[in-house]
């Protein structure tokens, strides 16, 4: 990702015809905003899995750590070893599970933190990592997600034989939330009891704030539970779509002020008028009704603006709302400009961003297909350049990463 510090003549040739820019700005005062919600013995894990939600990993796990952060969340090995490559430090957990020998090998050369989802997984780890320094581990109970983990019911069992086990050092037990984004908490709190409910099984007393307390961290708030209740917050948080400026669902929109970090932008390429009757790409989805003055904009599907949008969305043009028209190609779109005078090729059009006084959100992409804004910032291709925008601002060493250390 080119950075605010290169030059305006390279962040311009990335501009020639579509980019994604990505606001450091915004993104730390994101970080910011999300701290403030949490006490000083709660740390902040940054979820940069997926490219960062297609925002650029090492970029925007660079900017949140100084902005505050202290961990890192990936998915899978080879995006913790991309991060380590840039030269970050800071720990990361893979959330994801793994389960080879060369998986494991990985794990421990590139100092990564893997999610131990079964007794199975743990004795095979403890094995493989051999006589080497502990590995730390982060045990994963199942409490209502059915997905990754060993059902809560059983965590005594799970914790007692990572404890044995040589060569394994538990750095934290966790769950995740199947519906923290409903105003009907019901299964988050039967959630949230089952969680409390094995750890304490496990002798552990995850409400204490004595720095003596067990060492491991207890983490089960993601995005929407960090919005919620503070009671979810335990000593470690971990935050995806509210780092990049979005939030989870409508009645948590008050909770934080947010900045969205991502904007789409492409240049029209050629305008043109057409007669009616003419009609316009590929199937003649749409037909000119009357003179029709267009734009061809060089951005399409290729990139990752959904085809099921064509003759949906509207995009921002000098800070106005105008609608696009026909089937969205491959490689490029059409909009009908005909209320923007004198329109030129070179223009800048905003996708997904702010103009003027008019925003269009991934979330407003999510409602007309149906689906959630998540998808909708990881699915923009890496042919669009990642440009950075916003200078960055470092945060005074984290309260909660002080206090961590005096425990430790």
């Amino acid at each position: 990702m080119l950075s605010w510090e290169q030059s305006p003549s390279v962040a311009l040739m990335q501009r020639e015809r579509a980019w994604v820019e990505v606001d450091l700005a915004a993104l730390s005062y994101n970080v910011q905003q999300i701290l403030s919600l949490l006490s000083p013995q709660t740390a902040l894990m940054a979820v940069v899995k997926a490219d960062a939600y297609g925002h650029g990993a090492i970029t925007v796990a660079q900017t949140v750590l100084q902005a505050g952060a202290t961990w890192l969340g990936v998915a899978t090995i080879p995006e913790g070893i991309e991060l380590r490559e840039a030269g970050i430090e800071a720990p990361i957990l893979v959330l994801g599970a793994t389960h080879t020998a060369e998986q494991i090998r990985a794990i421990a050369q590139w100092q990564l933190q893997p999610t131990l989802c079964t007794p199975k997984q743990a004795l095979v780890f403890s094995e493989a990592v051999g006589s080497r320094a502990s590995l730390p581990v982060h045990i994963k109970l199942d409490t209502g997600m059915s997905r990754l983990g060993t059902s809560w019911q059983q965590a005594t069992e799970f914790v007692q034989l990572v404890q044995r086990l040589p060569n394994l050092a538990i750095a934290s037990v966790y769950s995740h939330l199947a519906t923290a984004d409903d105003p009907d908490p019901t299964v988050l709190r039967q959630q949230q009891q089952h969680y409390e409910s094995a750890l304490h099984a496990c002798g552990f007393n995850p409400n204490s704030t004595a720095p003596a307390h067990p060492l491991p961290h207890f983490h089960l708030a993601n995005s929407a539970a960090t919005l919620t209740d503070s009671s979810l917050h335990y000593d470690l948080v971990r935050t995806g779509l509210i780092i990049y400026g979005l939030y989870p669902a409508d009645h948590l929109n008050d909770r934080v002020n947010l900045k969205p970090v991502l904007q789409v932008k492409a240049r029209v390429t050629q305008v043109k008028t057409l007669q009616p009757g003419t009609g316009v790409s590929y199937g003649y989805k749409f037909i000119c009704d009357r003179e029709t003055q267009i734009a061809v904009v060089g951005i399409g599907y290729a990139d990752g603006v959904p085809r099921n949008l064509s003759n949906k969305m509207t995009v921002l043009v000098r800070g106005q709302r105008v609608p696009q028209i026909g089937a969205i190609t491959m490689d490029q779109i059409m909009l009908d400009v005909s209320k923007i005078p004198a329109l030129q090729e070179g223009e800048v059009v905003t996708l997904i961003g702010q103009d003027g006084n008019e925003q269009i959100l991934a979330d407003d992409w999510a409602k007309l297909l149906g689906t959630i804004s998540w998808e909708i910032l990881c699915s923009f291709k890496h042919r669009l350049p990642r440009v950075s925008v916003g200078k960055p601002y470092r945060a005074k060493p984290p309260i909660s990463e002080v206090h961590r250390q005096s425990r430790a």
